[in-house]
């Protein structure tokens, strides 16, 4: 009894810290977590339904991970797969039902399903112990799968999943497909946001910002975890910057077809008219009443400020567009923000921008190649950049090419 009333404080503790949490992807990453620790397993994985479909959206496996260097984290492909009895999430996604299977190797052959060993010769990983538990929202509709692979007793041996620990795991799969299907609200909403700029700005587009949002959520939770931020804050912030970044360039929705869609260079003129859209972003939130408010105020602000100080628009009062008492030039104009005088999230934000401008295709240029533009981040460090977060980004481009992979234009 004490047993599972310490289960159900930890899972009631789990779900209200999910409810916090506002993003799709750190929420998959904070459910798989704690499921993980709930049944005692080795590794794991989310897919989500999507159109007949099931998307191997995130997964986490201690044993590959722990084979990688420090620092390092591990990289996935996203794939699809039809939601059919032929494979075993799939077909606990039809049916609705749970599969505790002991070994997926002894699996009866007179089941519908089966198990695929492609993974396990390509990476020599063995799979043994599985749950598959389809996540119901509170309208009993199933949002995706959370599978559970190899539980583990106390000396670190695979074993089966403990059938009396099932209706806890279940009620917590169940309890975060609800804050899934919120997180997913979430986000939609934002890219509608976002389609209303890419109607103004071709570049604008929804794989864009959702590049940028998830590259500088990487690039933050591996500058934390140097300044041994801990884990709770880490997860707080990671989140809203994740959603936050998305919304850097929504000012864009002020400025001019005339400047937006030109193909060629802007003129001297209109490249003043272009600088103003941080200002416009900024008093989309002018009067910000949540955490997500004021962090998308200052990256929309202050996402084009500089390390040397040459960035724009410096320290102005987004009101009224005039330079703050004691930050005006002899020309008039607003002093900018030099090194760390611009905030964190919005030195970020500028690296994560400009890796994915330099990164792509668009109508006045080629793509760069990756070598480039790592190279052109590096030379830009301490001019244009923090150096110290540019060091950091180097560092994690393995993370941040996947991430480029995870969310391609729709031309590539």
């Amino acid at each position: 009894m004490n047993k599972e009333k310490d289960l159900l404080n930890k899972i009631i503790a789990m779900g209200t810290m999910m409810t916090e949490l506002k993003d799709t992807d750190v929420l998959m990453e904070n459910i798989l977590t704690e499921a993980r620790r709930l049944s005692n397993c080795d590794a794991g994985s989310i897919y989500k339904c999507e159109d007949g479909n099931l998307l191997f959206s995130y997964t986490q496996n201690d044993t590959q991970q722990k084979a990688l260097p420090p620092g390092k984290k591990l990289l996935y492909s996203t794939f699809k797969m039809p939601i059919s009895e032929s494979s075993i999430a799939g077909y606990a996604a039809y049916n609705g039902t749970i599969l505790n299977i002991p070994d997926v190797y002894k699996l009866d052959n007179h089941k519908p399903y089966s198990f695929n060993p492609s993974f396990d010769k390509k990476t020599n990983y063995r799979t043994g112990s599985m749950l598959t538990i389809p996540m119901r929202t509170a309208a009993d509709k199933v949002i995706g799968v959370l599978q559970l692979i190899n539980a583990l007793d106390n000396t670190g041996k695979i074993i089966p999943f403990n059938e009396e620990d099932i209706p806890f795991i279940r009620y917590f799969a169940n309890t975060a497909a609800v804050a899934l299907e919120r997180a997913d609200m979430t986000r939609s909403i934002i890219l509608r946001m976002i389609s209303m700029a890419e109607m103004r700005d071709p570049k604008e587009t929804g794989a864009h910002v959702n590049r940028v949002g998830a590259y500088s959520a990487e690039l933050y939770e591996a500058w934390a975890k140097k300044h041994q931020i801990a884990e709770a804050e880490l997860r707080h912030n990671k989140d809203l910057l994740r959603i936050a970044a998305m919304l850097h360039d929504v000012g864009k929705v002020g400025i001019s077809d005339a400047i937006l869609k030109k193909p060629g260079k802007l003129n001297d003129e209109e490249y003043d008219v272009m600088k103003t859209h941080p200002i416009i972003g900024a008093r989309l939130f002018g009067d910000p009443n949540s955490e997500l408010d004021s962090m998308s105020r200052v990256i929309a602000l202050s996402h084009h400020e500089r390390w040397d100080g040459r960035g724009y628009p410096g320290y102005i009062n987004p009101a009224n567009g005039e330079p703050l008492p004691g930050k005006q030039l002899d020309n008039g104009k607003a002093m900018g923000m030099a090194a760390d005088e611009a905030p964190l999230w919005a030195r970020i934000v500028a690296i994560a921008d400009v890796y994915d401008a330099l990164s792509c295709r668009r109508s006045y240029k080629e793509p760069w190649t990756q070598e480039n533009v790592f190279e052109e981040l590096d030379r830009s460090a301490g001019s244009q950049f923090d150096p110290e977060l540019i060091e950091i980004f180097l560092a994690i481009r393995d993370s941040v090419q996947s991430i480029r992979e995870k969310y391609p234009d729709l031309e590539e």
